[in-house]
């Protein structure tokens, strides 16, 4: 059996955070901002708007698109940092609120690399027979672990979440490979306590190297090159780490999907986001090869490789 993606959902925030309302809020410029991260605007969740109720959106699209019930799911995986409490998980208050009554809940904390970790936690299952249908989600409100006073962290940060229905697909398309890492060594450089702090150039520098390193591995076990990929999702974390990675398959920039211009950094929602815009407008096509990729606070990384299609 192969692991693939057959239905996608995802929630985007109405209110927007432009940069030109952030040199109100902190000492910044939007051309500071545009030049060294590429975001233009960040979407912000109401204040009433909760984690789960976002990735509650997010996967009712998701198992609508994949055209299944809420109770064909066997498993409901949650990629969060930013969880409505720290019990009971996201995926449990989901499994209620989305009548999954069938589903085993958890949740994942793997920062920014969460959605590949939930990916991969989801494909053993199916490929083992265990369990037929499962639902990934990444989705953060990164607003409210934001410090709005922080010029260095006030500029990256947005919300929303973006979901994944996991199940069998045809031969030689799904999850081709994959790759999980961590460093706990470099937890120092990326982590919460009351709010996110990071050492951007720390982190920047781990970032080019990994998320490069690591889309490389991915193509060449699943047996492919450079040459094979169509698109590139990358974490949306920073334009430059971004292109690193672009450059380091050699993809012209028409072949990497971008979202953090009007999205900013959404942790673990990111890669799905920017794959549902991608599915959206037509990009990704059947049999397309794609390549996700991300690393997040722990530090972690991790990546797929993957065939479109049913």
């Amino acid at each position: 059996m192969n692991a693939g993606i057959i239905g996608m959902g995802s929630y985007i925030p109405e209110k927007i955070l432009a940069n030109s309302d952030l040199e109100k809020m902190v000492d910044t410029s939007d051309e500071w901002i545009r030049t060294r991260t590429g975001i233009v605007e960040r979407r912000i969740a109401d204040e009433s708007m909760k984690t789960s109720h976002m990735a509650r959106f997010a996967a009712e699209e998701a198992i609508k698109d994949a055209g299944i019930s809420a109770e064909d799911i066997d498993l409901i995986v949650v990629a969060t940092v930013t969880p409505d409490n720290p019990f009971p998980s996201v995926a449990c208050q989901l499994q209620e609120s989305l009548g999954a009554k069938n589903a085993v809940g958890m949740d994942v904390s793997a920062a920014c690399a969460g959605f590949i970790y939930g990916l991969v936690v989801g494909k053993q299952f199916i490929e083992t027979g265990t369990y037929k249908n499962v639902l990934v989600i990444g989705a953060e409100k990164l607003s409210k672990i934001t410090d709005w006073k922080d010029r260095n962290t006030a500029v990256l940060f947005g919300d929303g979440a973006g979901a994944a229905i996991l199940s069998n697909v045809s031969e030689g398309r799904g999850i081709l490979s994959f790759e999980l890492g961590s460093d706990g060594t470099g937890a120092k450089h990326l982590y919460q306590n009351e709010f996110i702090h990071m050492n951007g150039r720390e982190v920047f520098k781990f970032a080019v190297r990994q998320m490069g390193e690591t889309s490389l591995n991915v193509v060449h076990k699943a047996g492919l090159s450079k040459e094979d990929v169509d698109f590139l999702i990358p974490h949306q974390a920073n334009i430059r780490i971004m292109e690193a990675s672009r450059e380091r398959l050699e993809l012209p920039k028409e072949k990497m999907v971008m979202t953090i211009d009007k999205f900013g950094n959404t942790s673990s929602a990111s890669i799905p986001m920017a794959l549902k815009e991608a599915l959206k407008d037509g990009r990704i096509k059947e049999d397309h090869t794609i390549v996700l990729v991300g690393f997040g606070g722990g530090l972690t990384w991790g990546a797929v490789a993957l065939r479109w299609g049913r």
